[in-house]
């Protein structure tokens, strides 16, 4: 875990706040090329769908005109949370530990999508075994710590041409559905759901504990890094370091499930140009999750019904994406197949 000295020095926050100031926006030479030859293709012009406009926005983040994703990256985040001690989880804390060494020993559901898939793995431990303080009792943070968990995120995608990201965390859906009802308002159970499998009493509990969390933080109406700060996760603060990140080293990003989303949904409050370079992989089966999504503009790629996290739906995401790529790279024209256009 990154200490505050870590941290950029003077005022953290107002320097996050800079970089977004600084993102580069699509690169529109490249998305043209690929128009052109999108046009050429042996096909009726649209056909392909969102195939083709996933091939455009690789192109655009990229600034690659013939675009490719050769070394795509799922990027894992894991952590603990002090909000566990208030029964929100069917899994006790003890699994967070259990599950970095499935994920070493290549056993958990994510190695094998990145294995199917052909692609790379990092999982970053991030002070699994020191929670961050009970949200519903005290702020996760002080400022200077969670600008650093942002800094680390943002120094750990070296390398990729794609990132998918994911994270791991017992009691990280509760985090997110602070983070939302922080953002967003209404009641705290339009944005809880059952997470790893609570019954009808954890959800209530696990309802009154955003509640009183968000309460006790002087929300909703945030000003959406200090919602970070006082009722986040390090997993959420370093993925918002990983998609600035992206941005300015034109990487475009996959994002996963819930917990992801939340911190996509604290940049999209900032400034919602900020998530252009990101894809939602999937829209999973916490209710809340579609509902975040239409706040943010984005329509999921998939819809399978999964709520595992690990990035297992954007891994999954990857080879749609691969597959895009390999058709608008591989088909032929009109005049190389010598086929009439009608």
């Amino acid at each position: 875990m990154p200490s505050p000295s870590h941290s950029p020095t003077g005022l953290p926050f107002d320097d996050i706040r800079d970089l977004l100031t600084r993102m580069p926006g699509p690169d529109e030479a490249a998305i043209a090329a690929v128009r052109a030859r999108d046009a050429e293709l042996t096909k009726p012009a649209g056909a392909l769908g969102r195939l083709e406009t996933i091939v455009e926005w690789v192109a655009a983040w990229s600034a690659n005109p013939k675009p490719r994703v050769d070394r795509p990256l799922v990027a894992i985040f894991a952590t603990s949370h002090g909000v566990t001690k208030q029964g929100v989880s069917a899994f006790p804390d003890a699994v967070n530990r259990q599950m970095l060494d499935n994920f070493a020993a290549g056993g958990a559901a994510v190695n094998q999508l990145c294995v199917a898939n052909d692609i790379g793995l990092k999982v970053f431990d991030l002070a699994i075994d020191v929670p961050t303080p009970d949200i519903s009792e005290e702020d996760a943070f002080d400022e200077a710590a969670c600008a650093a968990t942002i800094a680390f995120g943002m120094e750990a995608i070296v390398g990729a041409d794609l990132l998918c990201l994911g994270e791991m965390g017992i009691g990280n859906t509760t985090i997110a559905a602070a983070v939302h009802h922080a953002l967003y308002g209404g009641e705290a159970a339009d944005w809880v759901g059952r997470g790893t499998g609570v019954d009808d009493a954890g959800l209530a509990r696990k309802a009154e504990v955003v509640a009183r969390a968000v309460a006790r933080a002087g929300g909703p109406g945030l000003d959406p890094l200090e919602v970070l700060r006082r009722v986040g996760g390090r997993e959420i603060a370093a993925t918002v370091g990983a998609i600035i990140a992206a941005r300015l080293q034109r990487i475009p990003v996959l994002l996963d499930g819930y917990v992801v989303t939340a911190a996509a949904a604290i940049l999209h409050a900032l400034d919602p140009a900020s998530l252009d370079h990101c894809i939602a992989a999937h829209r999973s089966a916490e209710a809340a999750h579609g509902r975040v999504l239409e706040k943010i503009g984005k329509r999921p790629l998939l819809d399978l019904g999964m709520r595992l996290g690990e990035g297992s739906g954007a891994a999954l995401a990857c080879g749609i994406v691969r597959n895009a790529l390999a058709v608008h790279q591989g088909m032929a024209t009109f005049e190389q197949a010598a086929v009439s256009r009608g």
